[in-house]
């Protein structure tokens, strides 16, 4: 831990130096739920294809159209109309603290329109650049969908300001019949929503249009198809357009139960339902939670493994000796004609990139971005208003089939890859450099608050100062990490553990390099018991 640096001491130097510079996971928290009253909202990006980089737009020449790609494989869509004014963005947010993340449900197969012509992820990022509050999100990413067509299946969007949180959903009308069916719900102050995968708008209110908005036929497209009977009150647009199975509870939103469980009372009562039981035990859309949560806290909420539930991933025997709380996909497999689940749970081996986004009040947004998996990857504070990308998380850094020395992903990958193997010695390790480093960078970052407002008179200036406070912090968390991936082959190879001292690897004291404490912590008792159980009569020492 000694290797950690000081972020607070990194402040002074930059105000010296300026005088003289397919499948995700997302949770929101309101301003009133939030410790320090931002709106925050986290998204993990996760994919076995998709490489964890930071995308930028900056706002060039203006043309009268611009060419629109497929986020998911890269496939070239066609052209839309350009808007002449135009913001500048970093990753899922913008100069304006305008956050927008996703979720996949998929939903009904016969509502794809192969020939739209517009992307979900292009709606997200052509949005970012043409909206500056949530509400303003709604409508572009509307007019956009029904204007052009939209080619995705169904979607869950995140989308937050510095004064509002909403959750809106969306899929599209059929091969014949161009736009998108949606609702979108403002979420309570004071409250806490999520969704993963699966559809979680079910009934809404028709009357409320400050907080709850919609297509005006939302339900009729539903009819038409034959998924509802009945009056627009009894419309449940989850229900109609993304039927619950046992891998919709299961999989997905027993993500959301237990983030919901670990903020909110009275949660246990959905087991049944998260456990893909029981469709009927709903869980609510938003929970109001026990405490305020802070950006750590929600930071940590990505890093769940079921622990302390039934699922508990570390527990069981596929944990192997380790504790290793991950599973290689396929997640479904059978023995002897029936099928079991391997569990998904919020952070997963296959993430590309995650984040927290802060929307705060009166200050410039914070993008809280990581690569790789945020169980055992550190988030690093860039200001949304930043000038420019760090180096180790530039795109073209690198790339799922290039390494590359100087790549943030591939060094989280490296470290995590190590963890997997030893999870209950390695990965814990690894989270205490994570909390630390998170814990200093959140006091790094109030620290140059109060210097940027200091000169709030002088934007460039302050713009500059954040710029390069972004810019250094990722390439210290950089250097941080190289040096934790050989600090870890070191203490930890063949199986053994190597012993310190006030931080320093013991010798012993001959001078000649050689460890003077080796520990050999063998297998955990689940395994030596199952072990024992399976092969025993062979392995057994007879005295």
């Amino acid at each position: 831990m000694n290797r950690l640096f000081k972020l607070i001491a990194l402040v002074g130097a930059f105000i010296g130096a300026i005088n003289s510079a397919d499948a995700c996971t997302n949770f929101i928290v309101t301003r009133g739920a939030s410790t320090d009253g931002s709106n925050m909202v986290t998204y993990a990006a996760d994919s076995h294809g998709l490489y964890g980089a930071l995308y930028q737009y900056i706002p060039g020449k203006y043309t009268e159209l611009m060419d629109v790609t497929e986020w998911d494989t890269g496939r070239y869509i066609g052209k839309i109309a350009q808007q002449m004014e135009r913001y500048r963005t970093l990753g899922n947010s913008n100069e304006h603290s305008l956050f927008i993340t996703e979720t996949t449900f998929g939903g009904r197969p016969e509502l794809e329109d192969p020939n739209g012509g517009i992307d979900y992820g292009s709606l997200i990022y052509i949005t970012l650049q043409r909206a500056k509050t949530a509400r303003e999100a709604i409508d572009i990413i509307v007019d956009l969908a029904n204007t052009y067509g939209y080619c995705s299946s169904g979607e869950s969007f995140s989308l937050i300001d510095q004064n509002e949180a909403w959750i809106m959903e969306l899929i599209g009308k059929g091969p014949n019949d161009k736009g998108i069916v949606w609702v979108a719900r403002r979420i309570p102050d004071g409250y806490v929503c999520a969704h993963a995968n699966q559809a979680r708008i079910t009934t809404f209110p028709w009357d409320d249009p400050e907080n709850c908005i919609y297509a005006a036929d939302v339900a009729d497209v539903a009819r038409k198809f034959g998924w509802f009977e009945g009056q627009d009150k009894d419309f449940s647009f989850a229900d109609a357009y993304a039927p619950l199975d046992f891998g919709a509870m299961r999989g997905c939103e027993a993500r959301v139960w237990s983030f919901f469980r670990a903020v909110a009372d009275d949660m246990d009562q959905y087991e049944d339902y998260a456990m893909g039981h029981n469709p009927n035990n709903r869980m609510p859309l938003w929970v109001k939670p026990n405490t305020k949560i802070s950006p750590k806290m929600l930071m940590d909420a990505m890093r769940d493994h079921y622990e302390g539930t039934k699922m508990d991933m570390t527990t069981d025997i596929g944990a192997g000796g380790e504790g290793c709380p991950y599973r290689w996909r396929p997640m479904y497999f059978e023995v002897d004609g029936v099928e079991y689940c391997n569990e998904r749970a919020t952070a997963t081996q296959q993430t590309g990139f995650w984040l927290v986004g802060q929307a705060r009040p009166e200050k410039v947004g914070i993008l809280w971005f990581g690569t790789d998996d945020a169980a055992t990857s550190p988030l690093t504070p860039i200001y949304v208003n930043s000038l420019e990308v760090p180096e180790c998380l530039r795109v073209g850094n690198g790339s799922m089939l290039q390494y590359s020395d100087t790549s943030m992903f591939w060094i989280t990958n490296r470290v995590a890859q190590f963890a997997y193997l030893r999870y209950n010695l390695v990965g814990a390790k690894v989270r205490e450099y994570v909390d630390s480093w998170e814990n200093e960078a959140i006091k790094a970052v109030e620290t140059m608050d109060m210097h940027i407002a200091n000169i709030s008179n002088r934007e460039k200036k302050a713009r500059q100062m954040a710029t390069d406070f972004s810019v250094e912090c990722a390439q210290q968390l950089f250097n941080l990490w190289t040096n934790l991936d050989k600090y870890l082959m070191v203490k930890y190879i063949d199986g053994n553990v190597k012993g310190e001292e006030n931080g320093k690897f013991v010798d012993n004291g001959n001078g000649k390099d050689i460890p003077g404490i080796i520990e050999m912590p063998g297998y955990s008792e689940n395994w030596k018991r199952a072990v024992a159980a399976d092969k025993g009569e062979i392995l057994r020492v007879v005295k």
